[in-house]
């Protein structure tokens, strides 16, 4: 992963971290987490851990790790964009479901 801001900024996420977060997942403790040690992000909509075992809190925040806010949100919004000009292509296999999973930029 990547932390701090795009490619000549920021910097490579230190792998043990990388490492933690994966083990993390797939152990299930984050699953295991309390709902509350969860928050929704902004731009992407999804369920972004407040702590995870062995990783610094401020790395789970990417916005805490950029300097420049507006950097972060005019990076984030560009990436989501991104994500939903490239699923056009698959939106007629997709349901509901699915479709529901796509950052809104309306709402951000």
């Amino acid at each position: 992963g990547w932390t701090g801001g795009p490619y000549g900024i920021g910097k490579r996420m230190d792998l043990k971290y990388t490492r933690a977060m994966i083990s993390a997942a797939l152990d299930g403790s984050l699953e295991a987490a309390n709902e509350n040690n969860y928050h929704i992000h902004s731009v992407f909509g999804v369920l972004q851990p407040r702590v995870c075992p062995n990783v610094p809190t401020a790395l789970l925040s990417p916005r805490k790790t950029w300097k420049n806010d507006t950097g972060f949100y005019k990076t984030a919004y560009k990436l989501s964009q991104s994500f939903i000009d490239n699923f056009k292509q698959f939106e007629a296999y997709a349901n509901a479901e699915i479709m529901s999973g796509a950052p809104n930029l309306k709402s951000s």
